[in-house]
């Protein structure tokens, strides 16, 4: 029985003293979940969170990182920098990243690789447009992305890998696929995994859904065969409200 993780992507979003408070807030509404439970947050707020979420059951993550260790990359951090002060997770390649800064296939790949490297664990994004779901290339091209972003894995690494369904057209927008659509989605990606890597390895891969989760649909989504939690992004910045989507 694969477990459920309800992770909060807070993009660009709280300062050091709202990401205090947040956590403190948050902590003893989540304290008895059977869920796994991560914020992933802006880097000036990770060394806050890390402190504020010691002796809770919160795991914290980082947004991005860069796949090389160290070099003339202004601006960038890398798996070591994040290692190093003890995050345990990271998201890679998601569609803002993708969008706004030029992030691909081969770059995602490569952070994942780099990531396992020095033992964080990797969150990974695939997802359509709305021009390419209304193409009929939906399936197509989420299990494209997986593929290529699992390249050159080993079945223990994929087996650790999270992967986050969402649909870029679902994301901040309010509309939300429904229930099937991101159950069979899910499960065509799942499939890919199968096919690659085999049953037994599909069977244990984490795949969340994310796109306008809020807590009026996380209940039906979240009980869905193949759906195991959710990223959730603006409803991730509200202590009271995350806290239901968790529970």
């Amino acid at each position: 029985m694969r477990r459920k993780v309800i992770a909060g992507n807070w993009k660009m979003n709280m300062l050091p003293n709202e990401t205090l408070k947040f956590i403190e807030d948050l902590a003893p509404l989540v304290k008895d979940t059977k869920n796994e439970v991560i914020l992933c947050v802006p880097f000036t707020d990770l060394f806050y969170a890390l402190l504020a979420a010691q002796g809770t059951n919160i795991k914290i993550g980082a947004q991005n990182m860069h796949f090389e260790k160290n070099g003339a990359y202004t601006g960038e951090v890398s798996p070591d920098m994040l290692k190093s002060i003890n995050v345990e997770y990271v998201i890679i390649g998601h569609s803002e990243r993708r969008q706004y800064f030029n992030e691909t296939d081969e770059t995602v790949n490569k952070k994942i690789k780099a990531a396992f490297e020095v033992g964080l664990k990797p969150i990974v994004c695939v997802g359509e447009t709305l021009e390419e779901r209304e193409a009929g290339k939906a399936e197509e091209i989420i299990t494209t992305q997986t593929k290529l972003a699992l390249e050159g894995l080993s079945n223990e690494q994929v087996e650790n890998t999270i992967i986050a369904y969402e649909p870029i057209w679902a994301i901040g927008t309010g509309k939300t696929a429904t229930n099937d659509d991101a159950n069979n989605a899910i499960k065509s990606i799942r499939e890919k995994i199968v096919e690659i890597y085999g049953q037994n390895t599909a069977n244990r891969v984490i795949i969340q859904y994310g796109g306008s989760v809020k807590s009026t649909n996380s209940k039906e989504l979240f009980s869905m065969s193949d759906i195991d939690g959710g990223l959730v992004g603006g409803a991730s910045l509200k202590a009271e409200e995350f806290s239901k989507i968790v529970d």
